[in-house]
């Protein structure tokens, strides 16, 4: 798989058509209207660039969520099983000395500790998410001038 390349047009080597010009003596002898077609096919360029460059990244970190989940599932219901098993143990093991009723309480209540000790766990977890850091490094390298600057519009 490989990655877009970052580059304006002018000075990284990119080149839409063989006479794009370079210098500032091309530029001068360059129509108003080559510019803007080469501006606009620069700005283009650069926008499929970052939008290719997170479909990328979305696909490489989605293969690697779904194979841990897949993963997690499987051992998630082994664990359920022990659990129910262990569960249905205790259960029994308690009803030898006390009343039925009591003995199942005491593992729900157990299983209610678990459960909420589990759930602080995985909340913990779920903020260290890392997102599309390579998008987003990208994006906060388009200049300035592509972004809006509402304070300064006027209708």
């Amino acid at each position: 798989m490989t990655t877009p390349t970052q580059g304006s047009g002018l000075g990284s080597g990119y080149r839409p058509d063989a006479g794009a010009p370079h210098t500032a003596a091309e530029v001068k002898g360059s129509s108003l209207g080559d510019l803007m077609r080469q501006v606009t096919t620069d700005l283009s360029t650069l926008m499929r660039q970052e939008v290719e460059l997170a479909k990328a990244e979305i696909r490489q970190e989605g293969k690697k969520a779904g194979k841990a989940a897949g993963l997690f599932g499987g051992a998630g219901f082994g664990g359920y099983m022990v659990a129910l098993f262990v569960s249905i143990a205790v259960w029994q093991f308690l009803d030898n000395v006390m009343d039925s009723g009591l003995a199942a309480l005491i593992v729900a209540v157990i299983w209610a500790a678990i459960g909420a000790v589990l759930y602080s766990m995985a909340k913990k977890n779920a903020q260290h998410v890392r997102g599309l850091k390579q998008t987003n490094d990208s994006v906060q390298r388009i200049p300035d001038a592509l972004k809006p600057h509402p304070e300064g519009v006027t209708r």
